[in-house]
């Protein structure tokens, strides 16, 4: 398909762009105070220390006339977080003028798409949406394609936990509407893992994995429910597996219900257009090739039975579904923080029984 990606790099036409910035809800928004204060918290006290050496200390030019390099190497420290804090106010400020969002808004007109700044995360069944002990969940940038295969691409931030232990979760993902309910099938793309460690929010028990053939293993772990293997090979024939190596090898997949999922960790809704490029060409080769799996039937569910299946699992006007065993993986709870706890815990016992034993000696 050809991507038009001129209106991500052109010259802007600011009499256009006021007019936009209006009509952009606050959430995208954030508040000038807030912006300054965090300049200023960056940028005030470490310049504050910075002068005091100068003034204090001498300045950086000895007696001699020459260069002082050991004051100076000292002053560096003191010069870094007000450089951090300028950074951080200019994005802040081209995030506030709404650029970001007026780019893409033209970028998804140009191709056919919708565009959306913000909104309350969707319910979609991807693993990103449903991730557990969610405080807090939104979507940027979100752009939906207005015409033939339904695709939506945008990028989801969720907050778990609370207080001190509250961490922010950042994902880009493209959603792919399937012809027909599938069984609930992941790919772990290693090619986005850090030290052998998913990069998926959910650990899956390491009994539904599935070696297919050739290099595959060598880019993606393939999970898939037990008694379903032989879908999944159905599924992910040769020719699929090397569309999904050469065009999606750093990219999570995941199949549920009837939506195939791609997931980034980070964004894929950018100002990138090369990124656009390969993203759009991907998602285009994927809705050509799932039309494939629509004459997929799950044999352990009988016709007369389908009016009770839930709709969230029956394909859109297909009049087929996915056996309760099949729609959902068993996930497994990921106990290294907890060894790493028991670690730091034994090193602590140890320090203050020698500390005591020092005492008592």
């Amino acid at each position: 398909m050809t991507v038009q990606t001129h209106p991500l790099t052109d010259r802007i036409d600011r009499r256009r762009l006021r007019d936009y910035r209006r009509s952009l809800p606050t959430a995208v928004r954030p508040p000038w105070a807030g912006i300054l204060g965090r300049a200023l918290l960056l940028t005030g006290f470490p310049t504050a220390l910075l002068v005091t050496w100068l003034t204090v200390l001498g300045d950086t030019v000895s007696d001699d006339g020459e260069w002082d390099w050991a004051l100076t190497l000292i002053l560096v420290p003191y010069a870094i977080p007000p450089v951090i804090g300028i950074v951080m106010f200019v994005r802040a400020v081209r995030r506030r003028s709404g650029v970001r969002q007026f780019r893409l808004h033209d970028f998804a007109e140009a191709n056919g798409f919708t565009h959306q700044p913000y909104a309350p995360a969707p319910a979609l069944p991807g693993m990103v949406f449903t991730r557990p002990a969610q405080s807090s969940s939104f979507v940027t940038d979100v752009l939906r394609r207005r015409s033939g295969h339904a695709l939506e691409i945008g990028n989801h931030t969720c907050t778990t936990g609370s207080g001190k232990n509250t961490t922010t979760h950042r994902w880009g993902y493209a959603a792919i509407r399937l012809p027909v309910a599938l069984p609930h099938i992941v790919l772990d793309a290693r090619g986005n893992n850090s030290i052998g460690r998913p990069a998926l929010p959910i650990a899956f028990a390491r009994d539904q994995r599935l070696s297919l053939e050739g290099d595959f293993d060598r880019h993606f772990t393939l999970y898939c429910p037990e008694g379903y293997e032989t879908d999944a090979l159905y599924l992910f024939s040769p020719d699929t597996m090397a569309i999904f190596v050469d065009d999606a090898a750093r990219l999570d997949v995941e199949l549920v219900d009837d939506y195939l999922f791609l997931y980034f960790p980070g964004q894929l809704s950018t100002l990138d257009p090369e990124l656009w490029q390969r993203l759009l060409a991907t998602t285009e080769t994927l809705s050509q090739r799932v039309l494939r799996w629509e004459r997929w039937r799950d044999d352990r569910i009988r016709t007369d039975a389908l009016p009770f299946v839930a709709s969230s699992i029956v394909g859109p006007g297909t009049g087929r579904g996915v056996a309760q065993q099949g729609r959902r993986l068993s996930v497994r709870q990921d106990w290294w923080w907890v060894l790493g706890a028991a670690f730091a815990l034994f090193g602590l016992v140890n320090l203050v029984i020698d500390t005591v034993s020092g005492w008592l000696s």
